[in-house]
């Protein structure tokens, strides 16, 4: 293999294996958590319901812990010209971006959707979503500039989507 080209695996996001909400999870047994009802079960959280929930642990999930704590895994910021006057439209799709995702992955989910001076900022409980929602927007409105930015050190990520 040619030793300038990445492996697909070293382009992935890993959280996993760094995330300090998630490392203390690898070696539990069955868990539900009571604000949310998202099950961990078989090493994965699901939306399914627990075949023996009298005999399961009750914790507050790591989603359900970074909105409480206020500590995003990623963050959206939208700015420009173009975002205040579509930012019904933007917000919308935001929305339909964490409603097309959870599903799948319970714990990547909004946190906050808030106005600033230029623009919208999104904060999510995970970087997948907050990459996906980039993505989303990017592909909505064919434009604007994105740059995106991980801090592994900190598990987090950083996106800046701009159209004016």
């Amino acid at each position: 293999m040619d030793k300038n080209r990445q492996s697909l695996s070293d382009k992935l996001i890993q959280p996993e294996f760094h995330d300090p909400y998630l490392k203390p999870w690898h070696e539990r047994g069955d868990t539900f958590c009571p604000q949310c009802g998202v099950t961990y079960q078989a090493g994965r959280w699901t939306w399914q319901h627990l075949a023996h929930k009298d005999k399961a642990e009750e914790e507050t999930c790591p989603a359900c812990r970074r909105i409480a704590e206020r500590v995003p895994a990623g963050q959206v910021t939208m700015s420009g010209s173009f975002v205040k006057p579509h930012s019904e439209e933007i917000c919308h799709i935001v929305r339909h971006a964490e409603e097309l995702e959870k599903p799948e992955h319970p714990l990547e989910r909004l946190m906050s959707i808030s106005d600033t001076a230029d623009g919208l900022l999104v904060t999510t409980t995970g970087m997948h979503l907050a990459k996906r929602l980039a993505h989303a927007l990017d592909e909505a409105f064919k434009g604007g500039e994105l740059h995106t930015h991980y801090k592994e050190e900190d598990c987090f990520v950083d996106i800046h989507w701009k159209r004016d």
